[in-house]
């Protein structure tokens, strides 16, 4: 008989109260039962497999696990993106001169807007589901999702090939993972992804071709182009169902020009990374495979990270681009921290997320452990996501109020920061009157955390600058929000602000 897991017991509940209330219920358990889980696998009371240490075998093989999908918030998370106060505490800091950010959804075309809005059916199409089948989906999913988080020691590596995981991985972590990549691609400088014809792109660890479907459907000037993409897996079939996708949706989303292909030219590579391909690439991308390696790889992050981009830049044509994203978690930030400083090494330009080309002041160095370093992740509200994927799932246990990811884009060339616009911008006070007619460098800011809550009814948010991370205070700026860009001019010397106790982050008020 299998041993009941820990979560199990929060599932299939019943209860005579309001179904929304029951859930709030069932999420304070939920997270309850959670933080005393892990807190007994960091004091070593727990065993990897969750038995008691002096009823394990395994006495030998403890570490810390990772929080399961959907379970993981800190305080500031917990609180709401749609209710952040803003108080002007006495003079600003700053004056904010133009903002942007980093997942404006209204940057998707709309037609790739329609698509997400029905990608279920388009996977019906593709890979059709029985009706017995669909009711186990949100029980397939919930399965996979542990899986993929604190049951990753279980995980088989061939897992995708199993029906049910891919049928779930499809109809769910696809859709979720489409979302979060369309909204980085469609607002990218636009030059950062100015291809031409006849060029090659890389998709390292493709799986079903979620970056490449990303690609198409935020991009729509790429689509007039004929484009060769190597998309490389160790599992042919994955591929196989992701190339059917793409397909499918390419016709749905045919390029303006009517005399283009239609579609790019798939080339289908199985192997892992390292695996020879014919071409060099303009383009070389990795969505969520690095958090594979990382539980097969048992060296230092900083060994991993050196292989990992002798690898990627053993593809790339002169120039070449270079997108890697990886869930939100602490040794995602910590493995993009140490691909972005190697990258930097190299002679490459960071283009997005970061504001500077500097030291990473959130490195996550053993955040993973506890440790008092942010690591660099971003989010952004799912209110507007499809709500045929909100309600899968609700019914999954898994609901999501807010997307997270950690993603570097990089470039061998010469190309607009997204950080870049404008850059000598005339001194104001803060009324948005003119000073002595002084010019000065426009300072950027990436907002990088959710709001934080801090006394005297101020709202905070950790961000990132070329001084270092920053505590950028919600004064007069109304609506701030991870993912936004500022472009501001400094009304006060760094020196003379005060730090956040926490942290050590300078405060700068808005």
């Amino acid at each position: 008989m299998s041993q009941e897991k820990w979560y199990d017991q929060f599932y299939g509940k019943k209860s005579s109260r309001s179904a929304k209330a029951a859930e709030r219920t069932k999420r304070k358990e939920y997270n309850k039962a959670r933080d005393e889980y892990f807190d007994q696998k960091r004091r070593g009371v727990l065993a990897e497999d969750g038995v008691p240490t002096s009823q394990s075998a395994k006495k030998g093989q403890r570490g810390v696990a990772d929080v399961p999908a959907g379970a993981q918030k800190s305080a500031a998370q917990r609180s709401s993106i749609g209710d952040v106060r803003s108080f002007a505490a006495g003079a600003s800091d700053a004056q904010i001169l133009s903002s942007r950010n980093l997942f404006d959804a209204t940057a998707i075309p709309q037609d790739s807007r329609r698509v997400l809005e029905n990608f279920d059916a388009i996977v019906q199409g593709v890979r059709p589901m029985n009706s017995r089948q669909m009711q186990s989906l949100p029980k397939d999913i919930r399965t996979l999702s542990h899986l993929l988080t604190d049951e990753r020691g279980a995980r088989h590596v061939a897992y995708m090939n199993a029906t049910e995981q891919l049928s779930a991985y499809l109809r769910y972590f696809t859709w979720w993972n489409l979302v979060r990549l369309t909204r980085v691609f469609a607002n990218l400088p636009a030059s950062s992804l100015a291809f031409n014809d006849g060029d090659a792109l890389l998709d390292a660890g493709s799986g079903p071709l979620t970056l490449v479907i990303a690609l198409w459907l935020s991009r729509p000037e790429l689509r007039q182009k004929r484009l060769t993409v190597y998309c490389m897996d160790i599992s042919q079939s994955t591929m196989a169902v992701g190339e059917e996708l793409y397909l499918s949706i390419a016709a749905k989303t045919p390029p303006k020009n009517p005399d283009a292909e239609g579609f790019w030219k798939i080339v289908r590579v199985k192997g892992e990374l390292g695996t020879d391909i014919r071409k060099k690439a303009v383009f070389v991308g990795a969505a969520n495979m690095f958090n594979e390696i990382y539980q097969k790889d048992h060296e230092a992050p900083e060994k991993i990270a050196d292989k990992q981009i002798k690898a990627l830049t053993s593809y790339a044509a002169p120039g070449a681009r270079f997108f890697i994203a990886e869930p939100g978690m602490p040794v995602a930030g910590r493995f993009i921290s140490l691909m972005r400083e190697r990258f930097i090494r190299r002679g490459c330009a960071v283009v997005a997320p970061c504001p500077h080309q500097k030291t990473c002041p959130m490195n996550g160095l053993h955040a993973r452990y506890g440790g008092s370093a942010k690591w660099c992740n971003f989010s952004f509200s799912t209110a507007d996501a499809p709500q045929k994927l909100l309600k899968l799932s609700e019914s999954a246990g898994l609901p999501k109020e807010r997307a997270v990811i950690s993603f570097l884009f990089v470039t061998g060339g010469e190309v607009q920061s997204s950080s870049d616009a404008g850059s000598l911008a005339e001194l104001h006070d803060v009324r948005g009157n003119p000073t002595e007619n002084k010019v000065q460098k426009a300072l950027p800011l990436a907002v990088v955390s959710d709001p934080i809550r801090l006394g005297e009814h101020r709202t905070g948010f950790y961000s990132c600058t070329e001084h270092g991370m920053a505590l950028a205070i919600a004064g007069r700026a109304k609506g701030l929000k991870s993912g936004d860009i500022i472009k501001m001019s400094m009304l006060k010397s760094m020196d003379t602000l005060p730090k956040d106790k926490k942290s050590g982050a300078v405060e700068i008020t808005l």
